[in-house]
């Protein structure tokens, strides 16, 4: 899974997990649920859904713990990729690109997604469904609702959720899914649904559960909603000469083919890029020594969907595999695993040489490693910004060992 255009992005691929058991709810949240009930009917949810299910919601108090939870260490990008790019998921990939070959290729040709991309999605967001997550979803929103942290978009998603439960397309009980709310195959969250979920079956409900038609075709929907391109490709690997100015890279850097080309970026095979009148973006997500790819307009489409880098390169190079396409001719390059501390003490030293990082947060995004850049530039390094274990030991964050 928003924002994937919304805020999205944070919650509509959360960690799935199984839902504890309730609580007595705690008073503060029976008087939230009271609150929610009087917002829910000014915004035309039927008293029948507000009485039967809104009412009946609990709170969970693991729901809270997760949205609170932030991961004691970041994850590289090579044990990211290498964990969801498998050889088992691209076998699976391609035997359901086979198997559901005619109704995929209806929905390319009506909304101008191409299939491996739909399983690829599909893949990432619930292993092909194979697990949807099993929190109640009306429960997990009020309680989010009635937390002050995000009270308002929760609330909204909320109410989104009983417009779905509302419309008939289904019970509270089954409503099931993610700890924040993400549903179904494509793991939508509720306002998603309401604004890009179809009934292609012709049963006369939006089912992203048990419907399989409905989940891709509402996931082409959405894709073809936020932009998607029809005749262009997420992007390429591609190789870089001896001496690339690696300053160039970044999402931020977006310049058109043909300037690409005369700084010596060709593809891997050798041949020249496209000689098309498009514009694109250079990462190096593990440095000079690991795979680069040069990204189009459709790859900010997927980060739509989800904002991390990391995600909409696994979908990508996962889409063009489940077509049939060999692996990477560069392999990731392993980074050492940090703490948020350790980032934080990285971002500090940053700072501190004069090399922005911006507030430290832990977070090791584009900022930061546009100030490793840097810094790396002023000592003549190759200046990739990488998080080398080299550039940690310079800079304090580990021990000269």
């Amino acid at each position: 899974m928003l924002s994937r255009t919304l805020l999205l992005a944070a919650v509509l691929s959360p960690a799935l997990v199984l839902a504890d058991e309730p609580a007595s709810n705690p008073p503060e949240f029976a008087e939230c649920v009271v609150r929610l009930k009087d917002t829910a009917s000014e915004r035309g949810i039927s008293a029948a859904v507000i009485e039967r299910d809104l009412a009946s919601v609990n709170y969970v108090a693991r729901v809270i713990e997760l949205d609170r939870k932030q991961p004691e260490f970041s994850e590289s990008f090579a044990t990211y990729f290498e964990r969801r790019v498998t050889e088992d998921r691209i076998v699976r990939g391609r035997a359901l690109l086979k198997e559901h070959q005619q109704l995929l290729n209806r929905i390319s040709r009506e909304f101008g997604v191409p299939a491996q991309y739909l399983v690829a999605f599909w893949g990432l967001e619930t292993n092909f469904g194979g697990f949807f997550g099993k929190m109640p979803i009306l429960d997990s929103l009020a309680t989010l609702a009635c937390d002050p942290r995000r009270s308002d978009y929760f609330t909204g998603e909320l109410i989104n959720a009983l417009k779905i439960i509302d419309e008939g397309s289904i019970t509270a009980e089954k409503m099931q899914g993610s700890w924040a709310g993400a549903m179904g195959h494509t793991q939508f969250m509720p306002s998603v649904f309401l604004r890009y979920a179809i009934d292609y079956d012709g049963d006369g409900k939006r089912d992203l559960w048990g419907s399989l038609p409905d989940a891709l075709a509402s996931a082409a929907n959405f894709l073809r909603g936020i932009g998607w391109q029809k005749e262009q490709r997420w992007g390429r690997e591609v190789s870089l000469p001896k001496n690339f100015p690696f300053e160039k890279a970044g999402l931020a850097n977006s310049l058109p083919l043909q300037q690409w080309q005369s700084l010596g970026v060709r593809q891997t095979s050798g041949a020249k890029l496209p000689d098309a009148d498009m514009t694109a973006a250079l990462l190096v997500p593990t440095g000079h020594q690991g795979p680069a790819f040069l990204v189009y307009d459709n790859f900010h489409v997927i980060m739509r969907w989800n904002r991390a880098e990391a995600y909409a390169l696994a979908v990508g190079h996962l889409a063009d595999r489940i077509n049939g396409a060999g692996s990477l001719k560069r392999q990731p390059v392993q980074a050492p695993r940090l703490s948020r501390d350790q980032v934080m003490t990285l971002q500090t030293a940053l700072n501190d040489r004069g090399f922005t990082a911006g507030e430290p947060d832990g977070v090791l995004g584009p900022g930061t490693r546009a100030a490793i850049s840097r810094y790396q530039k002023s000592r003549q390094q190759v200046a990739d910004g990488f998080v080398s274990k080299t550039i940690l030991t310079e800079l304090g964050v580990l021990g000269d060992d």
